[in-house]
């Protein structure tokens, strides 16, 4: 069973998903989303390995998971006990090196409890994820959002203050096709792009080194060019990513790759102040 922090829904108003709410996280001085056109991309894996490059730069950065039916996150950072409340507001989680969490799965008494949902319920549960948590000062808190285009996006977008969208796709074409809807969102919502991020790239021979191209050779250019975007970073296959996922030690990997998407995210907050 769900906690009672999550009862309220606005499934009785008219004007559900189109109201935007007032800012009640002013210390939270960034809010990015990550989004893909598809599952399977890698999308929360992007999430956390973000999470960890911002942090290791020195910033206070929480991650909001807004994939409800699908969560990871917590898995990733081998955070395993359940999140209590305080003062009227839910205590996120804090990972070994100190980035704040926030999943449905710290709320259920099993974490392999199936939540079946419609979709005003889950609406309901993402916005108090924003309103209702002690989120506390944060340079950045990145959300990461479950596939597609539909609800749950649509309220995070509608419902959260966002500085900006990173896009996840892999080398596939169908995965380059689904990913111009995602940008196509974006743009329709003006929320603006902060660049694309191709997962599974390609893969280094474990004998010789080299690099191999297992899905082809990539489109990403393509979509870069045709939306005048930034390619922010191309991660690799890599094993070793898969092993420490499953351990819970997402924060020891080494995150190198990403330094264009955080020197991207330095460039927003010095903007804003």
């Amino acid at each position: 069973m769900v906690s009672k922090e999550l009862d309220k829904s606005c499934k009785n108003c008219g004007d559900e998903g189109d109201c935007p709410e007032e800012n009640p996280q002013k210390d939270v001085k960034c809010c990015l989303a990550v989004m893909s056109g598809k599952g399977g991309v890698g999308k929360s894996l992007v999430t956390g390995l973000m999470a960890v490059a911002l942090k290791n730069a020195g910033l206070k950065i929480g991650i909001l998971d807004a994939d409800l039916t699908g969560p990871s996150i917590p898995k990733m950072f081998g955070i395993n006990k359940k999140a209590k409340s305080g003062d009227g507001k839910i205590i996120p989680i804090e990972s070994l090196n100190g980035i704040k969490i926030m999943s449905l799965n710290l709320l259920l008494d099993r974490e392999d409890d199936a939540v079946i949902w419609r979709g005003p319920v889950i609406a309901g549960a993402i916005k108090q994820f924003w309103t209702d948590v002690a989120w506390g000062e944060l340079d950045c808190l990145l959300i990461d959002l479950p596939p597609g285009t539909a609800d749950a996006p649509l309220t995070v977008m509608q419902s959260i203050p966002l500085d900006g969208v990173i896009v996840v796709s892999s080398p596939q074409d169908l995965a380059v096709m689904i990913v111009k809807k995602a940008l196509q969102m974006t743009r329709k919502l003006n929320i603006p792009t902060l660049g694309l991020i191709e997962n599974m790239s390609y893969a280094h021979c474990p004998k010789c080194g080299e690099k191999i191209d297992f899905f082809g050779e990539s489109n990403i250019s393509e979509i870069t060019k045709d939306y005048k975007i930034d390619l922010l970073a191309e991660i690799p296959i890599d094993p070793q990513i898969a092993k420490l996922c499953d351990e819970g030690k997402i924060e020891d990997y080494d995150v190198k790759f990403l330094d264009k998407a955080k020197n991207n995210v330095e460039k927003i907050l010095k903007d804003k102040n």
